[in-house]
């Protein structure tokens, strides 16, 4: 048997191996551009002319990934993004010194080989012949433009690009198959131009306009003699010539580069030797990629429109499908983001919520009738560093949001619109005493429900008997515990789906009368557009973020529409807004009314104020702003937010008037119609008995301790225990309510509309 000489040297087999696979590869070469083979060389590659024959002649090219913009609804800039940073350019728009340079640095003989350099071939034969293996490919500018057409098409799929760049035979030869098509069918010119295009530059820029603009700021056509080489000589190795952190060594390639050209006389000597003494001068321009770069705060705006590019099967079949299409890029996508809603929006936040305090603040605003997303934003910014996040707040879970807020009193127009819509009147009263035993059974979609728990109202001098406005405005517990049970559960989540609002982790709403307290985990956008629906006289859109999206090759693409379709009666939707026009006139959300103009809306505190809301709307806008801790644990009491210290937080007192800076700046100018509201009377009784007692009235100083329906409700509702402060909390459908209590209002809905009995 052969022995292994010292030194590490290869045996007489080893060396046989690698001679024959050598000749394979130079006989494959010669054989697929029908020159003559012979002796051994021709003799090895027998075998493989039939495999080369059988590789398709038509290498078919992706389209380059490009950056993609994302506009505002009047055509305003909103963030550039991309999977990888290209912009195409023609041959004309680069300097020719850089054609000169890439050309004299990859491959001097370019314009005078076809797609193979058989002298090339051969002294890579020789070199990998004593290294070993296939060091050397002799790739022509042709051959290394395929293999950057593999990794293209292989997009970020590592397995995928490490196929494309696998150092083999096989792929070698199939490489050159590709260049010879490339080579008939193109031209050189055209070559060069895709090659430049294509070719990776370092520091996330790919193709020559790119990484002209990151590392001088400037376009590819104005590039000098010495900037040109510097680039065309990190193609070689982007992270060991990278300028940006090793000027020494990118200094040397680009002087290599420069001789080059000299050695081939594509510059004089003298050119030469004086572009080698000229210092690098860098301006460079840092990426600028993804949602983080958004103008006004506009970040989870922006990665809302990725997530529903993403999953909307009208951009492609399947998610790969899709993934695929947005990763190529070169899109401008038109948005319904109104950028005066959006600054006003973020401008709020910011003034009441600081991105530093222990809770955080998202509000989305919808315009009624049309589903559009108008603004969407919130107090800790969009980002990977300190006191930020990924996490959109605004959204499902699905959309890149979280589980979802337990919505609390913001629930129960809900509620109460299904009664209406089962034919009880708003003048409906019952006993409503400060406590009592939790309904039962109760009918739902699913046959009756059962539990013995209590429920009870914030404060012991709230005892009915109330009607529909009152009970709404002071947010009674036992009063729509009672309306739940005489309609049932089914026609509340019926409708509940029918308005758009449902669960933020994608789950149906659980059919218990708890739901009528506010127990189910909602997404601010989900609860703007629901109330849209009351501001839309009954009729919900569904939420849209794109106007348009115009493709790479200037043609428009087919956009989703909003889908509208009536939840309830007109009639039902004029009474609720004139309970809530009441809430914001001297109600609970007073704090958030729009002076003059009209609004509606509900504020929410759910037990030991864990989250607060203030839902609210006019006619043509309708937002949701939520307070909280996003992992469901701070409770907020006796906490500073936005450098105001509360001893209890009120939905209408921090909730409130975020909601009502940010929509009086995205209504101003705006038109400010009226609401059809419905005369509805009071129950004769004493309207002031138990009134400023809730926990939601600004002020209050007999707010109770946050007891609640929750504490005696069973601990799947109660938000303050157990499961209920990781947002995922089910509440047993034998426990009772869950963990909120009501928030007081307005004992007067207007009367300009046909009067209810």
């Amino acid at each position: 048997m052969p022995k292994k000489r010292s030194g590490g040297g290869l045996t007489g087999t080893q060396q046989a191996a690698k001679f024959l696979g050598v000749s394979v590869l130079a006989g494959a070469v010669l054989a697929g551009i029908a020159l003559p083979a012979f002796g051994v060389l021709g003799l090895a590659a027998k075998g493989t002319v039939e495999g080369f024959d059988e590789i398709p002649a038509n290498l078919k090219t992706p389209p380059l990934s490009q950056r993609t913009t994302i506009l505002d609804k009047d055509g305003g800039p909103i963030a550039t993004v991309y999977s990888r940073d290209r912009t195409v350019v023609p041959l004309t728009d680069i300097s020719p010194y850089m054609q000169k340079a890439i050309v004299a640095i990859e491959d001097s003989r370019f314009y005078e080989h076809g797609a193979v350099d058989l002298k090339g071939v051969l002294r890579a034969a020789n070199r990998n012949a004593q290294s070993g293996g296939v060091s050397q490919g002799a790739s022509t500018l042709t051959q290394q433009y395929v293999k950057n057409v593999f990794v293209e098409e292989a997009g970020d799929d590592p397995d995928k690009v490490a196929q494309a760049t696998q150092q083999t035979i096989g792929r070698k030869i199939r490489e050159l198959k590709f260049a010879i098509q490339v080579e008939e069918e193109l031209g050189k010119k055209k070559i060069l131009e895709n090659y430049l295009n294509i070719t990776f530059f370092g520091q996330q820029a790919y193709g020559i306009e790119a990484a002209s603009h990151r590392y001088f700021s400037k376009s590819a056509k104005n590039l000098k003699l010495e900037e040109a080489a510097l680039l065309a000589g990190i193609v070689q190795s982007p992270s060991r010539y990278d300028p940006v952190n090793d000027t020494e060594e990118a200094t040397k390639r680009r002087n290599t580069v420069i001789q080059r050209m000299a050695d081939v006389k594509d510059i004089s000597q003298a050119e030469a030797d004086k572009a080698k003494k000229t210092e690098i001068d860098l301006k460079v321009s840092r990426p600028k990629n993804g949602c983080i770069t958004a103008v006004k705060g506009a970040g989870f705006f922006c990665d809302y429109v990725r997530k529903v590019f993403l999953t909307d099967p009208a951009f492609g079949k399947t998610q790969e499908d899709r993934a695929k299409v947005w990763n190529q890029g070169g899109l401008t996508v038109r948005t319904t983001l109104d950028p005066q809603a959006q600054e006003s929006a973020q401008e709020s936040i910011k003034s009441h919520v600081y991105k530093s305090d222990e809770v955080a603040t998202a509000l989305s605003i919808v315009e009624p009738g049309t589903g559009k997303v108008l603004a969407m934003g919130q107090s800790r910014p969009y980002g990977g560093g300190k006191n930020e996040t990924y996490m959109n707040l605004s959204v499902d879970e699905d959309m890149g949001g979280g589980a979802g807020y337990q919505p609390g009193s913001t629930f129960k127009p809900i509620v109460a619109a299904a009664a209406l819509e089962q034919g009880i009147q708003p003048t409906q009263s019952y006993a409503s005493p400060y406590q009592m035993d939790y309904p039962s059974p109760v009918q739902t979609c699913k046959g009756p429900w059962s539990g013995t728990d209590k429920v009870e109202n914030e404060n012991e001098s709230e005892v009915g008997p109330y009607g529909m406005k009152e009970a709404t405005a002071k947010s009674v517990n036992t009063y729509y515990v009672q309306l739940i049970s005489q309609i049932g559960v089914c026609p509340v989540t019926e409708l509940a789906r029918k308005m758009g609002v449902e669960r933020a982790n994608g789950q149906p709403i659980q059919q218990v009368p708890s739901i009528t307290l506010g127990t189910q985990e909602m997404s601010p956008l989900t609860m703007a557009s629901g109330y849209a629906t009351f501001a839309n006289r009954g009729t919900y859109c569904t939420p849209i973020a794109i106007e348009s999206i115009t493709g790479p090759n200037g043609k428009e693409m087919d956009v989703p529409k909003t889908d509208c379709t009536r939840a309830m009666s007109q009639k039902t939707a004029d009474t609720i807004n004139t309970l809530l026009e009441g809430v914001v006139e001297d109600g609970t959300g007073q704090e958030a009314g729009l002076g003059s103009r009209p609004s509606a809306g509900k504020t929410g505190t759910t037990d030991f104020r864990l989250a607060a809301w203030f839902v609210g709307y006019t006619p043509n806008m309708a937002g949701a702003v939520w307070v909280g801790d996003p992992a469901h644990k701070k409770k907020m009491v006796d906490i500073t937010i936005g450098g105001q210290y509360h001893d209890k937080v009120f939905g209408g007192a921090v909730p409130g008037p975020i909601w009502r800076d940010a929509m009086s700046g995205a209504l101003d100018g705006k038109e400010a119609p009226g609401f059809n509201t419905i005369n509805i009377p009071n129950p004769e009784k004493d309207k002031d008995k138990g009134r400023d007692r809730d926990r939601d009235r600004p002020g209050n100083d007999n707010g109770g301790n946050g007891n609640g329906g929750g504490n005696n409700g069973g601990n799947g509702g109660n938000a303050g225990e157990g499961d209920g402060n990781n947002g995922d909390n089910k509440p047993d459908p034998g426990q009772g309510p869950g963990g909120f209590t009501g928030d007081p209002g307005a004992d007067n809905g207007g009367g300009t509309f046909p009067d209810f009995p």
